[in-house]
């Protein structure tokens, strides 16, 4: 008998012993289905809906960049319009001076045909009052041109 209380005394500590881990088993258990993140389809869809939103959101700014760089680059001009306008002027005042110019030199050298003329003019006329006063060098000089051809 005293076997049997032995075995007895035995068997009623491991079932204590079993009683407890059952019990913490118990409480672990509890615990992991309180800290576990249930994973359902709507979570996932309300993230992914999240994010697309997030991907339009940054799709719509990136096409607003890109159609602003467009709109630029259509608008954008090789030579700036300051620089077009100062050409302009530069061409209108040279065209100014060229005129001016061409107009100074054409004069200048219409007067200068008149001086010539005048002084050949009154040349002639100096030697024809010379010839018209002496009358012998007019008839000499007369027949010396006519030798000359």
């Amino acid at each position: 008998m005293k076997k049997l209380d032995e075995i007895m005394e035995l068997m009623a500590d491991e079932m204590a012993d079993f009683k407890t881990a059952v019990l913490k088993l118990q409480l672990l258990s509890k615990q992991l289905f309180e800290l576990s993140i249930p994973i359902s389809t709507e979570a996932l869809e309300n993230n992914l809906t999240a994010f697309l939103k997030k991907q339009e959101a940054q799709s719509q700014e990136r096409d607003e960049i890109l159609r602003s760089i467009d709109k630029k680059l259509k608008n954008a001009r090789l030579i700036p319009d300051y620089l077009i306008i100062l050409f302009a002027v530069l061409g209108i005042i040279a065209l100014g001076m060229l005129g001016y110019f061409g107009y100074t030199a054409k004069t200048q050298q219409e007067e200068s045909f008149k001086v010539y003329r005048m002084i050949l003019e009154s040349e002639n006329q100096l030697q024809r009052d010379f010839l018209a006063a002496y009358p012998e060098i007019k008839e000499e000089y007369c027949r010396w041109l006519e030798v000359q051809k």
